[in-house]
């Protein structure tokens, strides 16, 4: 079974880049998902999808897989850096494009 070491993304829906500093130890999938017959529910034996552990550096998850033998992969995910305007530069009298309603 094979773990994967990640940095989350920010979520989407607020600005804030609150659990984005950390990295995650989620382990794959063994066994696929069963559809129960009777009521339709989705269900799995597999109790490792259910285990996320989380790091403060990504040498320190790498380390706990060495450690306790769990094959793994690292996921390195590229920081895109942000422009930062400011809500008044919209209003600038010196503005490169005009601005209109």
């Amino acid at each position: 079974m094979v773990a994967r070491i990640y940095r989350p993304a920010r979520n989407a829906m607020q600005s804030g880049k609150a659990r984005t500093r950390v990295w995650i130890l989620d382990f794959e999938p063994a066994k696929p998902k069963v559809v129960e017959p009777l009521m339709g529910y989705t269900s799995s034996g597999d109790m490792r999808q259910q285990v996320r552990l989380t790091f403060d550096t990504r040498e320190q998850a790498v380390e706990y897989a060495e450690r306790n033998g769990i094959a793994y992969e690292v996921e390195d995910t590229p920081r895109i850096a942000r422009s930062r305007v400011s809500y008044s530069d919209n209003f600038k009298y010196d503005r490169v494009q005009p601005w209109t309603h």
